[in-house]
């Protein structure tokens, strides 16, 4: 079994990969702001939650105690475009924000980072773990 094919990392990738697919939806808002009737798209949120809980996994979380908080399984993760309401439509009948769009596309390169870190961190604690010792 390879070290990436680890839950945690599966989920790491996969949040990476929904980011690269958000940037590109984001983009193509950008690149379509002066069409008419362009109506701007989003990715449905993606959430950790389903990775941790599918079976596949071989995760299982399990109260120990009546005073643990029980956990929730999610329901899928979601790559598809969906369209959202803009509080602003120019006279074109055009719905794209050129500043919202701006805005999700810094976080969506910071998000996209901060997994990217987490994902070097998690190989170099593994390499650590199984480095030799003097």
């Amino acid at each position: 079994m390879a070290f990436t094919d680890l839950p945690l990392f599966q989920a790491l990738k996969s949040k990476m990969q929904w980011h690269q697919t958000r940037q590109g939806v984001l983009a193509e808002n950008i690149a379509n702001s002066d069409s008419p009737e362009f109506e701007a798209r989003d990715v449905k949120a993606y959430s950790f939650d389903d990775h941790i809980g599918r079976e596949a996994f071989g995760l299982t979380t399990e109260r120990t105690s009546v005073a643990h908080i029980s956990g929730m399984i999610g329901s899928g993760i979601g790559g598809k475009a969906e369209r959202r309401d803009s509080f602003e439509i120019t006279p074109s009948g055009n719905a794209v924000n050129l500043e919202e769009q701006m805005m999700k596309i810094t976080q969506n390169q910071m998000d996209f980072q901060a997994a990217t870190t987490l994902y070097t961190k998690g190989l170099g604690l593994i390499r650590t773990a199984l480095s030799k010792t003097a």
